[in-house]
């Protein structure tokens, strides 16, 4: 298991997960995310924004090497999960 699929995991079980591309993008203008993770599959623009927007707020950013329905599988969810935010431990 790599560090990353580790880590989101974690966040998980501590309950420290945004899913969602509408949801994560209020929480980069916000602030209060750590890292923002999403799939292999998830449309160009709106990783283009993303990552506008996590370089302006100064949050960091991975690409998971699976698509959507992995990540779901890791989140613990029975759907497609294209993006999600950790929340910083605070």
């Amino acid at each position: 298991m790599t560090d990353l699929v580790k880590l989101i995991k974690n966040a998980v079980k501590e309950k420290r997960i945004i899913v969602g591309y509408n949801q994560v993008l209020k929480q980069i203008k916000t602030g209060k995310l750590e890292l923002v993770v999403y799939a292999n599959n998830l449309p160009e623009d709106r990783v283009k924004e993303i990552e506008h927007n996590s370089k302006i707020g100064n949050i960091n950013i991975k690409k998971f090497s699976k698509d959507s329905v992995e990540l779901g599988l890791i989140c613990s969810l029975p759907f497609k999960v294209g993006i999600i935010g950790i929340k910083s431990e605070s």
